[in-house]
């Protein structure tokens, strides 16, 4: 028995689940079991649910998520058009995989259903997944274009430490915030002398610090600073090989006389790496015989990260990210098309027939 995309979303969207998912996974166990599909909820949150063909031949995984940003949007319908958090972000994604999932009675191989419960965050349930697949299909706003790459996201904090003077005596200290110069210098300079070069999906990497603090009082020489860089990363580069080679960077660029330490974000998951699937996929070639749009780079990082290293994997959905207006995804107007919704419950449930038939 299949569900109705657009009516799923609308109850999806009443529930908040920006601090807890439970009511937002119960809504889905129970969805699924009303069409007599058993899930389960593994020990990391995941929810997961599938079915088999009589014949062997692929894995097909569905995955998103069912977290939202917060605060909690109440949904609001005007005509075709349905508002509210999670809309498209990625409760919208979800309706299109749930009904294309449902819908589905592979001939042969297996499709499984994966649900993760925390992507907004720690990406604890897609860290947890080791399902095998032969390709993956990951549930975000793609304005339901295929997209077979997406630049990574890593975070670190750099710090500097001297040796605390007084200001009038400047010679006597060792200043923080000046090596903090020399480094921020260097900054800019990485990606021309280390980089990777410029990926033909994704373009080049981009490398920037967003927020620095030092110093404890205004007549004395700093003796730290920090600041807080942003990575968006490209393949082939690693979260290790890049922090690796900064640290080697910023040692050379800053005085010897001040200290450089560069530290990861604290993480209890590995970070979202860049990943790109290449066109000739038999994923990206269902998904765009089905109808998808041309394949292109995602926007944003995405758990897809974590399932490109093992299979194919394309990221798929209803929505935007930003429109015309501004943001979409993550703000106070978040939308979606319902029209967009079941184009893409289609669309997915037609690559299935062509991946399992």
């Amino acid at each position: 028995m299949s569900v109705d995309p657009a009516d799923f979303l609308e109850r999806a969207v009443e529930i908040p689940s920006h601090e807890d998912v439970d009511a937002m996974r119960e809504l889905l166990v129970a969805e699924l079991a009303d069409a007599g599909v058993e899930a389960r909820v593994d020990d990391a949150g995941n929810t997961l649910a599938r079915t088999a063909g009589a014949r062997e031949g692929p894995h097909v995984v569905l995955n998103t998520h069912i977290d939202t940003v917060p605060p909690h949007v109440p949904p609001k319908r005007d005509g075709d058009v349905l508002r509210g958090r999670g809309s498209c972000d990625a409760k919208g994604p979800l309706a299109v995989l749930l009904s294309a999932f449902l819908d589905t009675e592979p001939a042969r191989g297996t499709l499984t259903l994966a649900v993760t419960p925390d992507e907004e965050t720690e990406s604890t349930g897609a860290d947890a997944l080791d399902l095998d697949a032969d390709c993956y299909v990951v549930g975000e706003p793609t304005e339901l274009d295929a997209c077979t790459a997406a630049r990574g996201r890593f975070q670190g904090t750099v710090t500097l430490s001297g040796t605390a003077a007084h200001a009038a005596e400047p010679e006597s200290g060792v200043s923080a915030i000046q090596g903090a110069a020399a480094a921020l210098r260097a900054v800019e300079m990485y990606d021309d002398e280390r980089g990777p070069d410029t990926h033909p999906s994704l373009g080049a990497p981009t490398l920037t610090a967003t927020t620095i603090e030092g110093g404890g009082a205004t007549n004395q020489i700093p003796a730290d600073c920090s600041f807080v860089i942003d990575r968006r990363s490209v393949p082939p580069e690693t979260a290790n090989g890049f922090f690796a080679g900064l640290r080697e960077h910023l040692r050379a660029a800053v005085p010897d006389a001040v200290g450089v330490e560069v530290e990861p974000q604290e993480r209890t998951t590995p970070f979202l790496e860049a990943f790109a699937t290449p066109h000739d996929s038999d994923v990206v070639c269902a998904l765009c015989g089905a109808g998808a749009g041309d394949p292109r780079p995602f926007g944003a990082a995405t758990e897809a990260s974590y399932f490109a290293d093992d299979a194919p994997t394309v990221v798929f959905g209803p929505g935007y990210l930003a429109d015309d207006e501004g943001a979409v995804a993550h703000a106070e107007r978040e939308y979606v098309d319902l029209p967009e919704v079941e184009a893409g419950a289609r669309i997915v449930t037609d690559a299935l027939d062509d991946l399992l038939a």
